[in-house]
C-alpha cells in the first residue's frame, strides 16, 4: 500500500505528540507541527523514521499554506491532517480580559480555520482526504470556569458538522475528536477532580482507531460522554442548577 502521510499540529507534548507516536507506530509517516522547535526535535528522535518536523505558529494563515505545501513537495499529498494545537481551559470570570479570551479562540478555533484552508483545497481537488480537528467535551454545553475554552470547542463541533455535511460526497471527510479529561499539560494544573480521566497514550489510541474506522465523532471516555450529553437535552431551568451542584460553582 502507497506510505500514508499524516500532519498533526499541537504536537510538541499532550495528545499531539502521543497521537503522532501512535500513528507513527502504526505505519504512518507524521509531520509534526507547533511553536517549539526543541520540542518536536526531541519527539522525532524517538521515531527518526516516521516523524518530521515543521515549526509553526497556528494563527498565521500564510505560514500554515507554506508548511502544508512544503510537507507535500517533502513527504507526499496529505492523507490525514488533525488539527490539535490549542490553550487555555480554565478561567477565572472576575479578570475577563478580551485580549485573553481572543487570543484562544485565534489559537483553538482560528488555528484549526487555517489548517482547513491549508490542506483543504489539495484534498478536495483529487476526491481524497481526512481532516480532523480535536474539540471537547467541554463543546457540548456552557461550563462554569470554562468560558473561552468551552466556546472555542463548540465552534470547532459546529464547523465539524457542517464541513461533514458540505463535504458528503466528495471524497473528502471529516471527524471531530472530543476528549475529556486527558493527563497532560494542559490539565496538569486543574485543582478541580478531573473524573474518568485518562492518559494521553490511551487518547491517542483511541483516537487512532476512530480515525482508521472512519468515525465521524470521537468521543471518550463513554462514562464521560453520556454523562454530558444527557446533561445536552435538559432545558436550562434543568441544567444551570444541576451543573452548578455538580461543579460546586
Amino acid at each position: 500500500m502507497p506510505e500514508r502521510i499524516a500532519w498533526i499540529t499541537g504536537a510538541s507534548s499532550g495528545i499531539g505528540a502521543a497521537l503522532a507516536l501512535e500513528l507513527a507506530d502504526h505505519g504512518w509517516r507524521v509531520a509534526v507541527s507547533a511553536r517549539r522547535s526543541d520540542a518536536l526535535a526531541e519527539l522525532c528522535a524517538r521515531r527518526p523514521e516516521q516523524l518530521v518536523a515543521y515549526a509553526l505558529d497556528v494563527t498565521d494563515a500564510a505560514a500554515c499554506e507554506d508548511v502544508a505545501g512544503r510537507i507535500a513537495a517533502d513527504m507526499g499529498p496529505i492523507d490525514l491532517a488533525v488539527f490539535n494545537a490549542g490553550i487555555g481551559a480554565s478561567f477565572d470570570i472576575r479578570h475577563f480580559d478580551a485580549a485573553d479570551v481572543n487570543r484562544r479562540m485565534s489559537v483553538n478555533y482560528g488555528g484549526t480555520v487555517n489548517g482547513i484552508g491549508a490542506v483543504l483545497p489539495a484534498m478536495h481537488a483529487r476526491g481524497a482526504g481526512r481532516i480532523a480537528m480535536t474539540a471537547s467535551v467541554a463543546g457540548y454545553r456552557g461550563l462554569p470556569g470554562a468560558a473561552p475554552y468551552a466556546a472555542s470547542k463548540a465552534a470547532m463541533i459546529s464547523l465539524a458538522e457542517s464541513l461533514h455535511l458540505d463535504l458528503a460526497g466528495s471524497g473528502v471527510d471529516v471527524s471531530v475528536i472530543c476528549p475529556g479529561y486527558v493527563t497532560t499539560p494542559l490539565t496538569a494544573d486543574n485543582k478541580h477532580p478531573m473524573p474518568f480521566v485518562i492518559s494521553a497514550e490511551a487518547a491517542a489510541r483511541r483516537i487512532r482507531q476512530g480515525l482508521e474506522a472512519g468515525r465521524f465523532e470521537i468521543a471518550f471516555p463513554r462514562r464521560l460522554v453520556w454523562l454530558l450529553k444527557t446533561f445536552q437535552r435538559l432545558p436550562y431551568a434543568a441544567y444551570f442548577p444541576i451543573i452548578r451542584r455538580v461543579t460546586g460553582a
